[in-house]
């Protein structure tokens, strides 16, 4: 490499931007004294110092170069301890910025960590990844389009895409973005009622260091270490991972099928002190980027140890930057926020936080879907029902009251109702609509739905940690014996409850979530927590598919479609009706009523839910009018002069044409 020449350069955009004749370079650091840009041809470093500074910005322009140079920096400054500031201009530091990384940060052992530490003082140029500079995408795009698909209508597909791929049958690329934009895999998801599919984290990660250790991978994508750049581990060809992502998403959009990508801004790969890698933005400006108590320690709200300060006004710049870049490169539809309540901490909680206001106002995101994960674990972190507008939100009370009501025969049939009917009292404030209450039994962090009706402890020795990692409690049953069974009365025990809690998922008033696979009956052989099993825990098995649930799953999704209630988003106010398993109205001692698990639900006077709780038949007098049977858990029912007798759990779902007249 000729010697380059650096000149001042332009303060934005921040990070990496090829303009005429070079590249220009822009780092954000309140406390730095100097910043030198590294630029590397094969082994060869050169370094250049930013020779600009516009307010808290650094930049400078090098001619000469172009796309597909790799660099890094250097951040000097003085280190205080007491306050949380560290640099060490012998680390490498990745751009917060950086569209595509080259290498990944490895450290399986104490001499390889040591190379990332924080207070180490030999240079890791060698062994650290590098950014690389990228022109803006040429991608053709042809007339793709956003879905914007109704939040009344939406029905929501959580999958990873090399889980959801990897073992489909005849894929030749099969757990890749390629597989991903496969019209066989879009054709499973249509023929679902599908309308956006929910994809864990994609960008670029890293395994944190136990795992390593152990020969794992950090499978979910959780340790986001390139917030901007695309993980190369799901291409097929890992050069062209933007590019095939790009192509994923035109296919889903020519289907019809959003894409919402789960997102990652609570925390970084950079984890806990006192490991205290240094990879990037700790490196750059630890103050400005974390959480930090009076004494310089890192605030603990994510369980990772070192949280993002969403509230200073760079990073939230960052990370609305970030949003922008995959919905403009990527037409990426929504966005899943990972533990979401850190976005609103000013430290404390706050519904209308500058982030949320700023999120707001960006007229890119207009029409984008954002969902909160409305918790963290810091104090007051818990904060379902008080995100703004245009904020949806993971509806854990419907997930774990769903769960008790069925599988822990809890009979509490006011919170059941209260659940099927859109928890209103958790969102019905501020002019929400039922449509922000995401309702989920299940989800990538925990059970799956077979494993929900089969085990009753969780099993996640594969995980190295002793069984000690994942949710203790998850509300599940076995329903007589651990495990897989050969059981026949077991067998149809379990699939009673399944088809039980996924009749309650399509019938309530919300917005519905799947996890890819509960429609096959996909097992995690027990494991609740299978973050970092990428194997076949956490493939999707499908050869093994339970074709009568999948069937089921279709049915309930298209019978929603039918159900005008369940499809304009409204409260339903004067329009449903609660009755008893007598067919009277329900009274305030039958709410309370324990020992009946039985009761029914009228919408607009023309569609009825029996809904039976008790796991042994149970006669409903139904309301006037001829009734039709439209979907029922099995055949085990008998319909004649008004009355109508269940021999199992399970709901069963009854219309009539012409509207009821008292």
């Amino acid at each position: 490499m000729n010697a380059p020449k650096i000149e001042c350069g332009q303060p934005y955009p921040l990070g990496a931007c090829v303009d005429e004749g070079g590249v220009n370079f822009a780092l954000f650091s309140s406390r730095a004294r100097k910043v030198e840009l590294c630029l590397f041809d094969g082994d060869t470093e050169t370094r250049l110092t930013l020779p600009a500074r516009s307010g808290d910005i650094h930049h400078g322009f090098v001619a000469g170069i172009g796309a597909g140079q790799h660099y890094g920096f250097r951040v000097h400054g003085h280190s205080d301890a007491a306050a949380g500031v560290y640099f060490n201009p012998q680390k490498l530091l990745l751009d917060p910025y950086a569209t595509r990384v080259a290498g990944r940060p490895r450290y399986n052992d104490a001499e390889s960590l040591a190379h990332f530490a924080f207070n180490n003082t030999r240079d890791n140029a060698a062994v650290a990844a590098k950014s690389v500079v990228e022109r803006p995408s040429e991608f053709d795009w042809g007339n793709d389009a956003h879905p914007n698909t109704p939040w009344a209508h939406t029905v929501i597909y959580e999958a990873h895409v090399k889980g959801l791929t990897k073992k489909f049958p005849d894929l030749t690329e099969a757990g890749t973005y390629r597989a991903l934009a496969d019209k066989r895999v879009i054709g499973h998801l249509k023929s679902l009622g599908i309308t956006a599919i929910e994809l864990l984290p994609l960008p670029l990660h890293s395994d944190e260091y136990h795992l390593q250790q152990n020969g794992l991978v950090n499978y979910w994508g959780y340790n986001t270490y390139a917030h901007f750049a695309v993980e190369p581990r799901y291409a097929a060809a890992p050069e062209q991972a933007a590019d095939e992502l790009r192509a994923a998403v035109k296919a889903l959009h020519q289907a019809g099928i959003e894409v919402i990508l789960d997102v990652v801004f609570n925390h970084t790969a950079e984890q806990d002190m006192p490991t205290g890698l240094m990879l990037c933005q700790r490196g750059i400006d630890a103050p400005a980027w974390y959480w930090l108590d009076a004494h310089g320690q890192y605030q603990n709200w994510t369980g990772t140890g070192n949280t993002l300060n969403v509230a200073q006004r760079d990073v939230a710049r960052w990370v609305m930057d970030c949003l922008r870049h995959w919905r403009q490169s990527f037409h990426i539809d929504g966005f899943r926020f990972d533990l979401a309540s850190v976005l609103g901490r000013e430290p404390e909680f706050h519904t209308d936080a500058h982030f949320f206001q700023t999120a707001y106002q960006d007229p890119l995101l207009a029409g984008c879907k954002l969902i909160a994960e409305p918790w963290d674990i810091g104090q007051g972190g818990y904060q379902l029902g008080a995100f703004p507008t245009p904020f949806a939100e993971w509806n854990d009370r419907f997930r774990d009251d769903i769960r008790a009501f069925w599988l822990r025969q809890s009979g509490r049939l006011g919170v059941f109702a209260e659940r099927l009917a859109g928890s209103a009292d958790v969102f019905r404030h501020r002019g929400k609509k039922p449509s922000d209450g995401i309702n989920f039994l299940t989800a990538h962090d925990g059970f799956t739905l077979h494993d929900l009706v089969s085990y009753n402890e969780k099993h996640n020795e594969a995980n190295g940690e002793g069984n000690r990692d994942g949710h203790h409690e998850n509300f599940s049953d076995n329903h007589g014996e651990e495990g897989e069974t050969g059981n026949a009365e077991i067998a149809a025990l379990r699939e009673y409850s399944a088809k039980a809690l996924l009749a309650t998922l399509f019938f309530a008033n919300g917005t519905p979530m799947l996890l890819a696979g509960d429609e096959l009956g996909n097992s995690q052989q027990g494991n609740n927590n299978g973050y970092c099993q990428d194997n076949e825990i956490t493939w999707l098995d499908w050869t093994q598919q339970n074709g009568r649930l999948k069937e089921y799953v279709q049915t309930l999704a298209a019978l929603r479609r039918e159900i005008p209630l369940l499809n304009n988003n409204s409260w339903w106010d004067g329009r449903v009706r609660w009755l008893n398993s007598g067919g009277r109205e329900m009274r305030e001692r039958d709410w309370h009523d324990g020992s009946s698990k039985a009761l029914q639900v009228l919408l607009d006077e023309q569609w009825l839910l029996l809904v039976n709780a008790k796991r042994g038949s149970q006669i409903f007098d139904l309301p006037k009018g001829e009734w039709l049977c439209r979907c029922a858990p099995s055949q085990h029912h008998r319909y004649a002069d008004g009355r109508c007798q269940v021999g199992h759990m399970g709901i069963w779902l009854f219309h009539q044409q012409k509207p009821l007249k008292d």
